[in-house]
């Protein structure tokens, strides 16, 4: 299933699993144990979310033997971040953007 709006685009970035689990790829790639460990949720559930992820290609992923390894976007979603991170800092200060 390819990514075919907009609004199923950004529902990868209003849903907090999947947000927590773009947010653990910041540093870098990473297998789906080590994943579930930095958000403390079970493999099971962030396997699900990847696939997802991976479906829109917000996440590329790799196999490496047995084991899959995901990474951002480079091309799209590493850049969107940077440019939210611009915003935030500048129009976002202390928490009014939280609820």
């Amino acid at each position: 299933m390819k990514c075919e709006s907009y609004e199923t685009f950004f529902v990868n970035f209003s849903n907090k699993a999947k947000l927590d689990i773009i947010m653990a790829l910041r540093n870098g790639p990473l297998n789906v144990k080590t994943i579930a460990k930095k958000i403390n949720e079970e493999q099971s559930a962030v396997s699900h979310n990847l696939k997802k992820l991976t479906d829109c290609h917000v996440l590329d992923v790799k196999k490496v033997g047995k084991e899959r390894i995901y990474s951002l976007n480079k091309n799209t979603v590493i850049p969107i971040l940077k440019l939210v991170g611009k915003h935030v800092m500048k129009n976002c200060p202390g928490s009014c953007c939280k609820k």
